[in-house]
């Protein structure tokens, strides 16, 4: 199935600690490119949420933010070095007897200094298997929406996929048409000129401008590639890069048959063929 890089998916989910809420969106990109914005107490978790994108998603740039609000009762309670809190203070009393007009030590100051707060061991488990099942949740939406975009681009490309086939059909039937326009028009030419005309040197010319008008070859290309495409649209992997490179065999074929063209109508076939490839390349832009 076609899967668009551009998505977007949200979920929020609570646990012992809180809320948990994962947001996660993807623009195009040649490769995968992941991004993390995770909160303090899980950023050990970013190897492993890494892997999980990509085991998900194949190209994008992929933005994943991890929001953490945490409940009253599972903030814990700080432990203070009361210890070192004290040698702090003593020094602070010590420096102030030599010091002249010293500012009064506030207990937040005691507080900001490194070690009198005790970090205390908590057990984040629980707050990790839980945000990976978050994860797991929200990449499931998260490729949902892009499968859905994806189908959606299929179809287009699958519309334009039918009209380019009916313009090569048009275009077969067209080419002995035009031969026989330019044959006439160069007959009248050469009956209004005095004088015979060499017959052989007339045939040979006519050989040369046949040959040059021949676009059979550019004209089985454009419905070989057509088969392929459709194929390729039907495959359950992403085929983003292919169908970008088919695009560009197209493009060489319609550039053919309009460096070929000696008429009005199979020029404006050659224009409405290379403005449908471009339609066609613009939404591949946005595939995996």
């Amino acid at each position: 199935m076609l899967r668009s890089m551009t998505a977007f998916g949200r979920c929020e989910t609570a646990c012992d600690w809180g809320a948990l809420s994962w947001e996660v969106r993807s623009v195009n990109h040649r490769y995968l490119e992941t991004s993390l914005r995770l909160p303090e107490e899980l950023r050990a978790l970013e190897a492993r949420v890494r892997e999980r994108v990509g085991q998900r998603v194949r190209r994008g740039k992929v933005e994943c933010a991890l929001r953490l609000r945490q409940t009253t009762s599972s903030v814990a309670e700080l432990q203070i070095d009361e210890r070192l809190a004290r040698s702090v203070v003593k020094a602070c009393h010590s420096l102030e007897s030599f010091m002249m007009n010293a500012a009064r030590l506030s207990p937040i100051e005691v507080l900001r200094w490194p070690g009198v707060v005790v970090d205390p061991e908590q057990d984040l488990q629980p707050l990790q298997e839980a945000a990976l099942q978050a994860l797991d949740e929200v990449l499931d939406d998260f490729v949902a929406s892009r499968e859905r975009e994806g189908e959606q681009i299929k179809q287009m490309l699958q519309s334009r996929c039918d009209i380019i086939e009916a313009l090569v059909a048009k275009q077969r039937e067209h080419v002995p048409l035009a031969f026989e326009r330019w044959k006439e028009k160069l007959l009248a030419r050469l009956a209004d000129i005095d004088g015979d005309a060499d017959s052989g040197r007339l045939e040979q010319e006519m050989v040369i401008v046949a040959q040059k008008m021949d676009v059979e070859e550019e004209l089985d290309r454009l419905q070989a590639h057509l088969g392929e495409m459709r194929r390729v649209l039907e495959l359950d992997e992403p085929v983003g890069r292919r169908l970008d490179f088919l695009m560009q065999e197209f493009n060489r074929e319609s550039n053919t048959l309009g460096s070929k063209s000696n008429d009005a109508e199979t020029t404006q076939r050659a224009i409405d063929l290379k403005v449908l490839i471009e339609q066609m390349r613009e939404q591949i832009q946005n595939l995996e």
